[in-house]
């Protein structure tokens, strides 16, 4: 983790700004959520919630709470959209969402930002679900950023796909390979 710590001050520093950045949690919030989610998060992530803020930080200053006070945990958190979203049995047997990908950030019109958490990098990954036609939920999935590191970098130089001035240019982002196997 020694590598990413100039990455974690310069969020830190951006995140200072934000009028949205909530106190970070403790390790045993983070033990907790993990528990309820059935897998760890991805570290740099961790560390985001532990020694950066829990949420309001980030594109848009948007990034979802982790967890709130428990017992309770609204689908405002990261933790509430992903027991919402991941809960097998739901009324629509299309639907599925894949094991270990955590939303992080909701872009509004049902898209979110998410990590997913069981790969090395934390590839981002882009749930848009207007992009499909119902038929396929794999092709609602698109890789953001090949890794959390580089999506940070990419939010602290501006130069993100939601910036104002990128809005006009046309993405180049690319399907998520292993969506269709990671959806169950």
């Amino acid at each position: 983790m020694n590598d990413l710590e100039p990455l974690l001050e310069r969020v830190r520093t951006a995140a200072a700004d934000s009028e949205n950045l909530q106190d970070p949690i403790t390790p045993q919030s983070l033990d907790a959520a993990e528990q309820h989610l059935g897998f760890r998060l991805h570290p740099l992530l961790a560390a985001l919630y532990t020694t950066v803020g829990n949420g309001g930080f980030g594109p848009r200053d948007a990034l979802l709470e982790l967890c709130d006070a428990w017992p309770s945990d609204g689908t405002d958190t990261a933790l509430g959209n992903y027991l919402a979203l991941a809960s097998p049995g739901g009324s629509d047997p299309w639907w599925s969402w894949p094991a270990g990908v955590l939303p992080i950030l909701d872009w509004g019109c049902g898209m979110m930002a998410c990590v997913d958490c069981r790969v090395a990098d934390g590839t981002v990954l882009l749930f848009e679900p207007n992009a499909t036609d119902g038929e396929d939920a794999s092709t609602a999935w698109f890789v953001d950023s090949p890794s959390l590191a580089e999506w940070l970098q990419t939010w602290l130089d501006r130069r993100g796909w939601y910036e104002e001035d990128q809005l006009d240019g046309d993405s180049d982002m690319q399907p998520w390979p292993e969506a269709a196997g990671r959806l169950r």
